[in-house]
């Protein structure tokens, strides 16, 4: 198989120029990838991208900066600066204004999701929910390829202040065991798969031995973006021991696979890799955000169910994308969006209606879309939480004022009431 080969922000000018930008268009590009992190890789780039579509391709703009991102006069600023060559000191602290406006860290992620523990706290440790701990391996803060719309982007812009990472398998084995309530864990980033297996190894074997603990998650695009992972890569065959040892210890071993677009399923090594981690007794999960210009068409998404489930997938979430970063280039209107999931859901079997959706990770917990109605008299947003930091509410069904504007759930009033719930 042939080896990885990363693009990153240095090769944004002949990449682009390959699109078919002018050179006013590359500059304006280059200056979105000072603020927002920028890398892909040879498999996208000659497998997955359409040139002859870019940049409107929907894969193309999944991958690469757009200039209207952010706001014009932001960059404009920042275009400025790399025309008249400004020292990186400069630039760096003009992109890292605009960063802080962009929402880095949404949903209370460092405020409340990362607990006290002993002297201090666990770094790279969120607990948000009762049941579920996730952990950032230091050394899985990057992936094969970065999505444009990715809520994850501030791990990825080198500043150590808006990272989270930790390389200390004991202390988060420690944690669990002072907290019997966990019952899985979620290595998330970044990306575990960017890991070798001796690497992952190290985090996942002292878990192993955990009655607690049912299940093992590891959010992952690298079905996506580079599959070869687990099929031609120097240590695929051990990687997929390593899977095998999981499934071994009597752990559920799932695998939260993120597929944004039906082309990325296209490629047989794809097919190959699903296979290999399935054999492994692994179960393989998906999901996506709904994003603007890349995949906010039912068809879109009815393909992809479908298609995951004969490959033996489950199904599993249509996100709202989240209020960070430019998320006003990517939102998809709350009830476009819940058209969008019902019009594709409706056409699917019943295998495919495992997924749920449209969910918005928010600061709260996960609430989920459930329908556009009338009731009394007054259209609503019909909602209910998935998961919550207030467990009490999982399940319970609430109201909010339909709103066509309303693409996050801060933009929702509450009906039939005078608060919400959770407030």
């Amino acid at each position: 198989g042939r080896k990885f080969r990363a693009f990153t922000a240095k090769h944004l000018d002949e990449l682009t120029a390959r699109a078919g930008l002018s050179e006013q268009e590359r500059l304006e590009t280059r200056a979105v990838a000072t603020v927002l992190p920028f890398r892909t890789n040879a498999y996208v780039i000659e497998e997955l991208i359409d040139w002859s579509a870019a940049p409107d391709d929907p894969i193309y703009r999944l991958v690469f900066p757009m200039a209207d991102m952010l706001p014009a006069q932001d960059v404009a600023e920042l275009a400025g600066l790399l025309r008249r060559e400004a020292p990186k000191a400069e630039i760096d602290a003009a992109a890292h204004k605009v960063r802080m406006r962009l929402n880095p860290h949404p949903a209370g992620q460092m405020e409340l999701n990362i607990p006290s523990f002993g002297d201090g706290k666990i770094p790279g440790l969120q607990h948000k929910y009762d049941e579920t701990v996730l952990y950032f391996p230091k050394q899985g803060q990057t992936c094969h390829a970065y999505c444009t719309y990715c809520f994850r982007w501030a791990q990825f812009v080198g500043e150590p202040d808006l990272k989270m990472a930790g390389d200390d398998s004991h202390q988060l084995r420690d944690y669990l065991l002072a907290h019997p309530e966990v019952t899985s864990v979620l290595f998330t980033g970044g990306d575990a798969m960017i890991m070798g297996e001796p690497v992952l190894r190290r985090y996942v074997e002292p878990l192993l031995d955990l009655e607690q603990l049912e299940s093992i998650r590891i959010g992952t695009k690298s079905l996506a973006y580079w599959p070869q992972k687990f099929v031609t890569d120097p240590d695929a065959d051990a990687m997929l021991g390593l899977f095998e040892q999981v499934v071994e210890s009597g752990k559920n071993l799932a695998f939260m696979a993120h597929f944004t677009h039906p082309r990325e399923l296209e490629p047989l090594v794809v097919t190959e890799a699903v296979r290999r981690i399935r054999d492994t007794g692994a179960v393989i999960r998906t999901q996506a955000p709904l994003i603007r210009t890349i995949n906010d068409d039912p068809d879109a998404w009815k393909s992809m169910w479908r298609t995951q489930t004969r490959m033996g997938m489950v199904p599993y979430y249509m996100f709202v994308e989240r209020d960070t970063g430019p998320q006003d280039y990517f939102a998809v209107p709350l009830g476009r969006a819940y058209e969008i999931f019902q019009t594709a859901y409706k056409d699917v079997a019943g295998l495919s209606r495992t997924v749920r959706g449209p969910s918005m990770s928010a600061t709260p917990g996960k609430v989920c879309v459930d329908g556009v109605l009338e009731l009394f008299g007054e259209k609503v947003f019909a909602l209910h939480f998935i998961q919550c930091r207030d467990s009490d509410l999982v399940g319970k069904p609430f109201f909010a004022k339909y709103d066509p504007e309303a693409v996050w759930l801060d933009d929702l009033k509450p009906a039939f009431a005078d608060r919400f719930p959770w407030q």
